[in-house]
C-alpha cells in the first residue's frame, strides 16, 4: 500500500539556479509529490514601464534590451514599432529588412540558450549548453558588427535602425546560415532520440490546446500543443508577408514538443534569414526622425511573435518628449501563469524540467 506522508511547504528560490532567474516557488509536496505550487514573482523588479516616462522615446530603447536580455533585438522592435504607429513613421525597405535579420539572428540565439538550459536541468551537466552557446556566440559577432554591442543593443530605432550593416557583415551571415543547419543535425543527432530526455520529457507535463488558449499562452508553448499560431503569420509585420516560412507545431503539448517545436523554429528562421539575404536591395536605413520625437497626442500598441511568444507595447502620448504611459505584454509573465497546471502530480525533479520547458526570462516577468 502507498506510504501517505505529513504535506510540506518549501521555498524553491528565488537563489536556486534551476529557476532560470531570481524567482521563487512555493511547493507543497506529500513525499515528492507536488500537491501545489504558489508562482512568487518580484525579486527582480526594476520598474522599466515606470522609468520609461521620464526619458525619451528613443532613450526608452535601453530598457527594453534588459527585459528578457537574451531577445534584446526583438525587444527593441516591438517597442520601436508601437512608436512608429503612434507618430505615423514608416522605416524605410532596407532598415525593415536588417530589422527582420536581426530578429530571426536573435530568435535563434534565445531558442539556443532555451535549449541548452533545458537539457542542463535534465541532468547533462555542460556539454549540450556549451554546444549551443558556441553557436550563440557566432550570432553576438553578427550583432557586435551591427551596432558594437552584443546583449543589450539598442539597435533599432523609431523609423529605422541605427547604421546600415558594414560590408563584412555579410559574408559572416552567409557563413552562418550555411552551417548552422550542419549544427541543428548536430543537436538532433546527440539530443532527439536520447534515451534519458525521452523518458523525461515525452508525456510528461501535458498541456492541453484549451488550456493554453484559456490562460493567453503564445509562442512555443502554445504551438506545441499544435495550435499554429504566429503574429509572423497571423498578423504580419515588418516585411514578413514577403517571407515562404512554415509554423511548426507539436502533437501533445509536453516537455518533448515544447524542446522539438523551438529545434524546428530554429530552422525556419534560417529560411527567413536565407530570403532577406536574396532579396535586400540598397538604400537608406532609417527614416529623419527627430532628437525628440513628439508623437501627436493618442494611443497606440504593436506587437510582435518573440521567441517566447506574444510581446506588446502600449504607448501613450501626451505631445510631449516621453511616453506618458508605457505598459508591456510579456510572454514570459503569462506563460507561468499555466505552471501550476503542468506540475501538479508530478515529482520535483520533473518539475524543474516542465519549468525549463516553458523557457521564461524574469527581466520581463518582472518589468
Amino acid at each position: 500500500m502507498p506510504l501517505r506522508t505529513e504535506p510540506i511547504t518549501i521555498n524553491i528560490g528565488p537563489q536556486h539556479p534551476s529557476t532560470h532567474g531570481v524567482f521563487r516557488l512555493r511547493a507543497t509536496f506529500d513525499g515528492e509529490v507536488i500537491l501545489d505550487v504558489e508562482p512568487v514573482f518580484g525579486y527582480l523588479h526594476r520598474g522599466s514601464e515606470k522609468l520609461a516616462e521620464e526619458r525619451t522615446y528613443t532613450q526608452v530603447i535601453t530598457l527594453t534590451d534588459r527585459l528578457d536580455y537574451v531577445s534584446s533585438m526583438i525587444n527593441n522592435q516591438a517597442y520601436v514599432l508601437a512608436c512608429e504607429k503612434l507618430a505615423g513613421v514608416e522605416a524605410p525597405e532596407r532598415g525593415m529588412y536588417l530589422r527582420v535579420i536581426a530578429a530571426e539572428l536573435q530568435r535563434i540565439a534565445s531558442h539556443l540558450v532555451a535549449t541548452g538550459f533545458l537539457i542542463n536541468d535534465l541532468g547533462a551537466f555542460a556539454t549540450p549548453l556549451m554546444y549551443c552557446f558556441r553557436e550563440r556566440e557566432k550570432i553576438l559577432d553578427l550583432f557586435e558588427m551591427l551596432c558594437g554591442a552584443r546583449i543589450t543593443v539598442t539597435y533599432m530605432r523609431v523609423g529605422g535602425v541605427f547604421q546600415d550593416a558594414p560590408e563584412d557583415f555579410w559574408p559572416a551571415l552567409k557563413t552562418f546560415v550555411k552551417e548552422m543547419p550542419i549544427y541543428l543535425d548536430e543537436y538532433e543527432q546527440l539530443l532527439s532520440e536520447n534515451e534519458v530526455l525521452l523518458i523525461r520529457t515525452k508525456g510528461v507535463a501535458i498541456l492541453s490546446t484549451e488550456t493554453a488558449i484559456n490562460g493567453s499562452v503564445s509562442g512555443p508553448v502554445l504551438r506545441s500543443t499544435g495550435y499554429p499560431w504566429d503574429l509572423r503569420k497571423a498578423d504580419p509585420y515588418e516585411l514578413y508577408d514577403r517571407f515562404d516560412f512554415e509554423i511548426p507545431v507539436g502533437e501533445r503539448g509536453d516537455n518533448y514538443d515544447r524542446y522539438k517545436v523551438r529545434i524546428s523554429e530554429m530552422r525556419q528562421s534560417i529560411r527567413i534569414l536565407e530570403q532577406c539575404m536574396q532579396q535586400i536591395e540598397p538604400g537608406l536605413v532609417k527614416t529623419d526622425v527627430p532628437l525628440l520625437l513628439r508623437p501627436p497626442v493618442g494611443e497606440a500598441y504593436a506587437h510582435v511573435e518573440s521567441p517566447k511568444g506574444e510581446l506588446g507595447f502600449y504607448v501613450v502620448s501626451d505631445g510631449g518628449v516621453s511616453p506618458y504611459r508605457l505598459k508591456i505584454r510579456a510572454p514570459s509573465f503569462i506563460n507561468l501563469t499555466i505552471l501550476r497546471e503542468l506540475v501538479i502530480g508530478l515529482k520535483l525533479a520533473d518539475m524543474i524540467v516542465a519549468f525549463g520547458s516553458i523557457d521564461v526570462n524574469m527581466g520581463e516577468v518582472d518589468r
